[in-house]
């Protein structure tokens, strides 16, 4: 293997990344930040959001597995310079993106009542029910948010969001900080203030990303004459097509860890608060690796439309190496600081918390050493899962993951973590069990794709002469 053939693709891979990165960050960041504010507050308001944003995170999977359809189709059409496509898949793919948000609004407020059924702490479940309303109604603006975002990804614009994400941050952080704690004029509203912080955040955030596309010279075409008349059942079947198995790809991973939060809860609300600690900061760095994975689709989209199999599996493992190096610094970054990192998230000055907030500190801290080994196999899987989707592969995926997480992960999950002294960690373990064999066989598919598509290629030179 000439390895230089792989290296010389990191500088423009990271090119296309960073932006990506850096927007990804600013979603977790607005968790991260809501969970270290209200950690402030005790362990019983950190449990209260970390169960909300349970049921959140599983909307969001579905959004945005959903809208990274539009990708590929935007990123192929633009290789082959095919405007009117482009225009056709941005404009069906906003169509269905404000359709699902008002869609997963009304399912997650009618799913609170589930909070009874999951064997969590009753105080917690109290405090977790207004915040989901107010959290829930932040859907609408971020999947259609989602919509102009994967349009511009598919053009390889991929600092537009980027802005978009730094200015709602800036934005989310004054207004919690006002909100939550009731600083000057403003009310002391708790998990609540929280909740209000994300929605407005996440409006302008929509809001900022309409004006800095549509004011693009660009992109003009792209943005005048929008009309119902030209809705075609084709193009919904299209998005649709690859949509629904890329949503229920990251459902399944996304609901994965969901269950381990809900485990955790069902252990009591000190393991519940480690176990969202230890995935906040495993949230973080994954970021790096979503980033890769939607530089794979647009890179591996662009490669299909050009027909250059060779270079796309090159382009391809250039950004699977990329990950597996940055996963594996992480993953020393866990290691070397896992006693330290959860005290960033809880409050030690406070007498009465200090019992809890040790417990707290000893869980999250064996959470993170599990953490630091599945930071590569989650890094992997989902990069090779965004190559799949550049060549429009995605049902066969599904399978796959769904077999890898709910198959394998799960049940190791389960066991370990309600029958054995493991555990959380046990049930962390069950999360890497099912992130590896993901990784594998996905990796195995791409292969065996990209392989086939050369064949096929040469037999078709070979046809015509």
């Amino acid at each position: 293997m000439n390895l230089h053939q792989y290296t010389k693709e990191f500088s423009y891979n990271l090119k296309l990344a960073y932006p990506i990165i850096l927007g990804m960050l600013g979603h977790t960041l607005i968790g991260i930040v809501d969970n270290i504010m209200v950690g402030k507050l005790g362990a019983t308001e950190l449990a209260a959001v970390s169960l909300g944003n349970s049921f959140i995170y599983v909307a969001i999977s579905l959004g945005i597995g959903f809208s990274t359809a539009i990708t590929p189709i935007i990123a192929q059409a633009d290789a082959e310079k095919d405007t009117l496509k482009i225009r056709s898949a941005f404009h069906h793919g906003l169509f269905l993106c404000a359709i699902l948000g008002f869609t997963l609004f009304g399912v997650i407020v009618l799913a609170k009542p589930l909070m009874y059924y999951m064997g969590q702490p009753e105080e917690v479940i109290v405090l977790a029910k207004p915040y989901i309303d107010w959290v829930a109604f932040s859907l609408i603006p971020l999947v259609v948010y989602q919509g102009y975002k994967q349009f511009a990804d598919g053009l390889s614009m991929t600092k537009y969001s980027m802005y978009a994400i730094i200015m709602a941050n800036v934005v989310h952080v004054i207004l919690n900080y006002f909100l939550i704690y009731g600083i000057w004029i403003f009310p002391k509203m708790g998990i609540i203030g929280a909740a209000l912080g994300t929605v407005i955040s996440r409006l302008m955030m929509l809001a900022f990303m309409h004006l800095i596309l549509s004011k693009n010279k660009k992109l003009t075409a792209y943005f005048q004459n929008f009309s119902f008349q030209e809705i075609k059942k084709t193009m919904l079947k299209k998005i649709v097509s690859l949509g629904l198995p890329s949503a229920l790809q990251m459902f399944f991973e996304v609901a994965l860890f969901t269950s381990a939060i809900w485990l955790s809860g069902s252990l009591g609300k000190n393991s519940q608060a480690a176990n969202q600690i230890a995935l906040s900061l495993a949230s973080a760095t994954f970021m790096f690796a979503m980033g890769l994975s939607v530089t794979a689709m647009i890179r591996v989209s662009n490669q299909k439309g050009l027909k250059d199999y060779k270079k796309l599996i090159i382009v391809a493992r250039s950004i699977f190496l990329l990950a597996i190096i940055i996963e594996i610094i992480f993953a020393i970054c866990f290691v070397l600081f896992h006693q330290y990192l959860p005290h960033l998230f809880l409050n030690m000055e406070k007498n009465a918390l200090v019992i809890d907030n040790e417990e707290v500190i000893t869980i999250a801290s064996q959470l993170l050493i599990v953490a630091a080994v599945f930071q590569i196999s989650d890094g992997l899987q989902v990069v090779v899962l965004g190559a799949l989707r550049g060549l429009q592969d995605v049902k066969i995926p599904m399978y796959i993951t769904f077999a890898a997480y709910w198959v394998v992960g799960f049940p190791i999950s389960y066991y370990l973590g309600k029958h054995t002294d493991l555990k959380a960690t046990g049930i962390w373990i069950g999360l890497l069990a099912g992130l590896t064999v993901a990784a594998v066989f996905l990796y195995i598919r791409f292969n065996y794709l990209t392989k086939k598509s050369i064949k096929d290629a040469d037999t078709a030179v070979e046809t015509a002469i």
